[in-house]
């Protein structure tokens, strides 16, 4: 990305792309193995990415959302998978840093162990039976209390990098009369853990994102934490969502970024038939990578906005979402006209263009989708109509 970024995060983002370069040499075949990309992790932590977004207090980066959006879109032109991994594990780390929900004893476990090793950490909250948070269901997952603590027990999907992760929050219904909402710290690997592995999907491979099973697993009393009344649903920090969207999209626009660098190559080197000039050189071409340009262009213009709204302490309210939603449609289209510029060799198992092309259509699935985005939006347009309209009568 073209950020203006302050000279000590000028060192992150280089890194960021020296390691891209590394980790894009094996993406295919961590894409055919669907493996825990650990090597990269190990790579990450030894740059001292993985503790870009941890407090400073704590030996990170206290990186700025501007920052970390900048980080995770290098590492995803690289590799995707590993970047997905990381901003979710960017997302808590920040989390604890700004006090957004974590309880002072489960934050200080959490950033304490991520000085020592990658000691990677994600929510799971998607479930077989009640789906995402973000259609308005609660978890079907239960914590029962216990002496200390409490037993949790409850199976969550989409677990992205599960297998790597050190710290796994879950949400969960505690069993009290007036049942509460909250999120459970558990250590992995641990007893009463499972993983059972269910992700077997076209792109995103490395990700990991199996099912967990939690068996009566104990959880401190001090790992408890952001316990709330069930009903109705607490709302989230709206920094954290302006954290999970933006990073989420920064994913997939680092997807369309490295379409791009690989389609720009090959039109510039590509001479169809016995044609003299290169397929660059023709204006039906160029027209195709001028719109490819176009549309990373304003991606990269729509997330630097929300990311520095967020850091001077804006809140962003749905435009994130909204914004998420375009860059990701932005890049589904910017690598499906890369692949029309390639041809059938785009297509070919062997091209990296057909790997770009299952990965990032699978960012159409993250919560909440595009349907739900348009629908809340326009629910708020016509009240904003209604309201006004009143205003006026």
């Amino acid at each position: 990305m073209n950020l203006r970024l302050k000279p000590e995060k000028l060192d992150a983002l280089a890194a960021a792309r020296r390691l891209a370069r590394d980790f894009s040499a094996n993406a295919a075949e961590l894409d055919r193995t669907g493996a825990f990309p650990a090597a990269h992790f190990d790579a990450l932590f030894a740059a001292g990415l993985t503790r870009l977004t941890t407090a400073a207090s704590h030996g990170g980066g206290e990186a700025s959302l501007e920052t970390a959006l900048s980080v995770v879109s290098e590492i995803a032109a690289g590799e995707p998978s590993t970047a997905l991994i990381l901003s979710m594990h960017y997302i808590n780390h920040a989390a604890i840093r700004q006090g957004i929900g974590w309880s002072p004893s489960a934050g200080a476990a959490v950033v304490e162990s991520a000085r020592l090793q990658p000691s990677l950490v994600n929510a799971l909250q998607v479930e077989p039976e009640a789906g995402s948070p973000s259609y308005g269901t609660l978890p079907r997952s239960r914590a029962r209390r216990a002496v200390g603590g409490w037993r949790l027990s409850g199976c969550k999907r989409y677990s992205t990098g599960c297998e790597g992760l050190a710290w796994m929050v879950a949400s969960a219904l505690t069993d009290e009369p007036n049942e509460r909402l909250g999120n459970f710290l558990v250590t992995h690997p641990g007893p009463g853990i499972r993983i059972e592995k269910t992700w077997n999907v076209m792109g995103m491979r490395a990700t990991g994102s199996h099912d967990v099973v939690f068996d009566d697993v104990f959880v401190p009393d001090a790992f408890a934490f952001d316990l709330q009344p069930a009903d109705p649903p607490p709302l989230r920090d709206p920094r954290q969502i302006a954290w999970f969207m933006t990073l989420i999209g920064a994913v997939y626009h680092g997807i369309a970024k490295a379409a791009r660098q690989s389609v720009l190559g090959f039109a510039a080197a590509f001479r169809p038939g016995n044609i003299e000039i290169t397929l660059s050189a023709l204006p039906v071409i160029q027209d195709q990578l001028g719109e490819i340009e176009v549309l990373i262009d304003t991606s990269e213009r729509l997330l630097l906005s929300i990311a520095r709204d967020a850091d001077a302490g804006h809140e962003v309210g749905p435009s994130a979402g909204r914004v998420r939603y375009v860059v990701i449609e932005n890049a589904i289209r910017a690598v499906d006209v890369a692949l029309r510029i390639a041809g059938q060799s785009g297509l070919s198992r062997e091209h990296e263009l057909e790997r770009h092309h299952r990965n990032v259509i699978c960012g159409r699935t993250h919560a909440p989708n595009g349907a739900l985005v348009r629908a809340a939006s326009a629910k708020a347009a016509l009240a904003e109509l209604e309201r006004v309209q009143g205003t006026f009568a």
